[in-house]
C-alpha cells in the first residue's frame, strides 16, 4: 500500500471522526465549513481540527487559523 493511499484513508477517517464528534456536541457545520472537511486530504489539518473539536464550543475555535 502506497503512502499516498495510506494519507488518504487516514484523512477520511479523520473528517468522519470531526463531523461525528462536532455532531455529536451539537456544533452545527455550515455547508461550506462541511465541505473543508470532507475535501481536506491533510491528515495533519484534520488531526488539529479533531483535537480541538474535543473541547471546542463553536466552529471558529475547530477551525481558527494557526498564526
Amino acid at each position: 500500500m502506497s503512502e499516498e493511499i495510506r494519507d488518504e484513508g487516514r484523512a477520511q477517517g479523520r473528517a468522519e471522526g470531526l463531523l461525528l464528534i462536532l455532531e455529536a456536541r451539537g456544533i452545527a457545520l455550515t455547508d461550506d465549513l462541511r465541505q473543508k472537511v470532507t475535501t481536506c486530504t491533510d491528515p495533519e489539518l484534520l488531526h488539529r481540527w479533531l483535537h480541538r473539536a474535543a473541547t471546542a464550543t463553536t466552529t471558529e475555535e475547530v477551525f481558527a487559523e494557526e498564526h
